[in-house]
């Protein structure tokens, strides 16, 4: 167990830019691509991710810096710190129940393609945190090693199923042919947010204004140009932080840089993809009498296009604004402000590239999942724990969008209590 526990560990502290491309690669072999050609679809996706991961970490940077600004220029008092996904996520891949929920994820999302439960074969190894963020909180909830499993596997089950319903939709907006967004934080909010979207799309009046980037670049000219829409944001964003005009204007640069460059580094992303969707179709048209079979992979996919992105860059001052308005949150939105296109993925698509309807609803959703992070602080802040990062004197408390405003984790861990001594 030892043996296997320090494997999984050193896969996982590779990252997602290692792990992603060599399993695309096994896959790809398993499909009967040429070896050649495997090696430089993995090596091109690996790429893709490596730029997708680099334009975060710039747009994580740039609004972490000015969302604390905007927090102490404007005197919030909001006592629990939205702390992002990477600490939920090192936080779910040390806790006991890890090596054994990667083994039982495989396991199971094999058994359901062979039952014909699922189309999905997810190979977003990186993202199965998510569901072992769910089985850790419910095991520091029971003590129950079986019980925490089977729940964490429950979400499992349910991401796989709504991703499947969703693919479709996703193939045809985003251009993702034979692939499912299977990150469980995108399927979580969907379920939330899709709804609501479409609710909107049916109030008189509101639900005929048609704003999408290609209709906004009509009316407005340049200033529709994804660039230019970042850019005006950013200074925005930047002078309610408190910023002078030149660093406003940096700001500014930073986010139209990210609306210039996510949409590149998705393109290479799916450059790579192209050979082995094609082969895994070949081979389910061979194997299983022509079949569907869709590749599961992370929603970074998604975040490049710019109704998407300029959504989730909307969302963000709307997002603080409703942290300090809604009565009863204490969650001080930070961490998981960058990631909001990616909550924000199956919204854009379902409203075809509506930005108007996608941020409606986005605002509603975020409202929810504050309301969410909030109550579900408790269980975050003992699941971070014991990365020994956080100090939780004085009451401190923790939670994130990713993890404590993920309606299926705060599901697993409401059963979870049910089990409780």
């Amino acid at each position: 167990m030892e043996l296997l526990t320090n494997s999984f560990n050193y896969l996982i502290d590779l990252g997602p830019t290692v792990m992603i491309p060599l399993f695309i690669f096994l896959i790809a072999l398993f499909f009967k691509v040429k070896p050649g050609k495997a090696f430089i679809s993995a090596i091109t996706i690996g790429i893709g991710f490596t730029g997708v991961n680099l334009v975060v970490g710039l747009l994580s940077d740039s609004l972490g810096t000015a969302a604390q600004q905007m927090v102490e220029r404007f005197g919030f008092n909001l006592t629990v710190i939205d702390i992002g996904w990477p600490a939920a996520a090192s936080a779910a891949f040390a806790s006991p129940v890890a090596p054994i929920m990667i083994v039982a994820v495989l396991a199971v999302n094999l058994l359901m393609l062979a039952l014909k439960l699922t189309k999905t074969l997810n190979i977003d190894i990186w993202n199965f945190h998510h569901f072992i963020a769910a089985a850790a909180v419910a095991y520091l909830t029971t003590g129950n090693m079986v019980i925490a499993i089977l729940l964490g596997l429950l979400m499992e089950v349910v991401v796989l199923i709504f991703a499947d319903k969703f693919a479709p939709i996703i193939q045809e907006f985003y251009g993702l042919e034979g692939v499912s967004l299977t990150t469980g934080s995108s399927v979580a909010y969907a379920i939330i947010g899709m709804p609501i979207a479409w609710l909107v799309s049916k109030i008189p009046g509101i639900g005929k204004i048609e704003l999408s980037p290609e209709e906004i670049q009509k009316r407005f000219g340049i200033f529709g140009e994804p660039m230019v829409m970042g850019l005006i944001i950013g200074i925005i964003l930047g002078l309610l932080a408190g910023y002078d005009v030149g660093s406003s204007v940096g700001l500014g640069i930073s986010l139209a840089a990210v609306m210039v460059l996510m949409p590149r580094m998705v393109k290479l992303l799916m450059e790579g993809l192209i050979p082995i969707s094609t082969a895994a179709q070949e081979y389910s048209n061979k194997n299983f009498a022509g079949r569907e079979i869709y590749i599961g992979l992370d929603s970074a996919l998604a975040t490049g296009h710019p109704a998407n992105i300029s959504s989730g860059l909307l969302l963000v001052p709307i997002t603080l604004f409703l942290a300090v308005i809604l009565p009863g949150n204490r969650v001080l939105p930070f961490g998981d402000l960058a990631t909001i296109p990616f909550y924000t993925a199956y919204i854009a698509a379902s409203r075809k590239g509506n930005i108007f309807h996608t941020v409606l609803a986005g605002t509603v959703m975020m409202a929810i999942g504050l309301y969410i992070a909030t109550d579900f602080a408790p269980a975050h802040t003992a699941l971070v724990e014991g990365l020994g990062q956080f100090s939780t004197e004085g009451g401190q408390m923790f939670s994130s969008f990713d993890t404590g405003g993920n309606v299926l984790k705060w599901i697993v861990w409401k059963l979870s209590t049910l089990f409780a001594n």
